[in-house]
């Protein structure tokens, strides 16, 4: 099986937010999104996280799909 890696970017004004994962690391990118999110340092918000963790979700849904639509159907031989 190919693994794939996935990019997520937030560009704010000059600020630029460049996330890259595999499926394996899509949970601790969650996580990494609402660290930043509390960061009062990071002109990154609740929104940018809340926004980027849905295309998470969104993309993890559609590869799901995607594999399930792949396989060969289970039928005896």
């Amino acid at each position: 099986m190919q693994r794939s890696m996935n990019v997520l970017a937030l560009v704010k004004d000059s600020e630029r937010y460049v996330f890259l994962y595999d499926e394996d690391s899509a949970a601790s990118l969650l996580q990494t999104l609402g660290k930043y999110a509390a960061d009062k340092e990071l002109s990154f918000t609740w929104y940018d996280a809340a926004v980027l963790s849905q295309k998470v979700r969104k993309l993890r849904q559609e590869a799901e799909s995607e594999q399930r639509s792949n396989r060969l159907p289970e039928t005896a031989w």
